[in-house]
């Protein structure tokens, strides 16, 4: 049995993802790749995207200048917009068969249905919906176990009606999944510092963590190697992920609970800011 560790601090399971920003070199083509698999545009400058469902933003596309080659470090390894219904999902299928957007895969993980895709920077989505709980192999100690199984598109675009090609209201950022340095000292961070609860460990090679009983809001491997250096300023790629608490009450919390363990973060607008092991940059703040 795997166990699932007990904290001084947890996240309420209310908490979820709120946003995704990105660093990209070509703002034009990335703002309308992303807006051809089911995104709005809410708000473009020359240096910026903001898209997101029904005026509610979850992806932010900044334009950086120069930027470095691609190589190997932490960072994102996909972003995952969860879409309320299978039905959605159906829509979305068929809308990527017919304007032939390139699928990469299409799994069954259990819990869940996804469709995963890559930006034309290199950056991984997932697109999937969440089966009902009822259906999720739950274990005594909280782990939540996931499969990867082919999965059912036919079913899938069966359950769709075809009424719409973008992502419908109630779409949000389920889960981010990161790339990074090393699993056992991100797990004491995730767990320890930021709240968030184990929920699956992969074989040494990848862990998953949630606040509450969801399956993840964030997953972590270091299937592109150990030990990987973090991002810099002029790499693209992630730049940061926002969550969402659901009180002032929880933020002091968590404010407090890193205030105890005495590690480095900044408060901006009530706005908490930490950087993780890996280098990565999350924000917390009141939904």
């Amino acid at each position: 049995m795997m166990g699932i560790q007990q904290t001084t601090f947890q996240l309420s399971e209310q908490t979820h993802p709120g946003i995704v920003a990105l660093k990209v070199a070509d703002l034009q083509k990335m703002t309308n790749y992303y807006q051809g698999i089911g995104l709005q545009i809410l708000e473009t400058t020359p240096q910026q995207s903001i898209l997101g469902v029904e005026q509610t933003p979850l992806l932010i596309l900044n334009q950086i200048a120069y930027p470095n080659p691609l190589t190997r470090k932490t960072g994102l390894y996909h972003v995952a917009f969860v879409l309320p219904t299978r039905k959605d999902l159906g829509n979305t299928l068929f809308h990527y068969l017919t304007a032939k957007v390139p699928i990469l895969g299409a799994s069954d993980h259990g819990y869940s249905e996804a469709l995963y895709l890559t930006d034309p920077e290199g950056n991984g989505i997932e697109v999937y919906r969440d089966k009902d709980m009822s259906e999720w192999d739950i274990r005594e100690d909280g782990e939540i176990v996931g499969i990867t199984i082919e999965m059912d598109a036919d079913g899938v675009l069966a359950a769709g009606d075809r009424s719409r090609k973008d992502f419908p209201e109630g779409t949000k950022i389920g889960h981010v999944h990161l790339k990074v340095a090393d699993l056992e000292t991100t797990e004491t961070f995730y767990t320890e510092i930021l709240g968030f609860s184990l929920k699956s460990d992969f074989g040494q090679q990848a862990k998953f963590f949630a606040a509450g009983n969801y399956h993840h809001h964030i997953g972590t491997n270091i299937w592109n190697g150990r030990q990987l250096p973090p991002m810099d300023e002029k790499d693209l790629g992630l730049e940061y992920v926002t969550f969402l608490v659901n009180s002032q009450e929880e933020l002091d919390n968590l404010e407090t609970n890193w205030q105890a363990k005495e590690v480095l973060y900044e408060k901006i607008d009530n706005q908490l800011q930490i950087i993780d092991p890996n280098g990565i940059s999350f924000y917390f703040q009141v939904q």
